[in-house]
């Protein structure tokens, strides 16, 4: 049984791996990573500017909707 969900594992894995994008497909992840990256830079001036942590992740969250999963645009920190 173990040999089995390791084989169909390996299969699913490889498959996966082997699935490639389009370009339309790349193109689009290009740009979500650009705006998400805009985004993150908006935060980070934010904070710079002294708005506090509530009012720049209200803003990073408006900037990424639609962007990344999550609350955190794509990126979770340490704390």
């Amino acid at each position: 049984m173990k040999k089995t969900l390791l084989i169909l594992t390996a299969v699913l894995l490889c498959g996966t791996a082997l699935a490639q994008h389009s370009d339309k497909e790349t193109k689009d992840d290009i740009q979500r990573h650009r705006g998400m990256a805009a985004a993150h830079e908006g935060a980070a001036k934010c904070l710079e500017a002294g708005k506090g942590e509530k009012v720049c992740m209200e803003e990073l969250q408006a900037a990424c909707k639609g962007l990344a999963l999550g609350k955190y645009c794509g990126m979770r920190h340490a704390h």
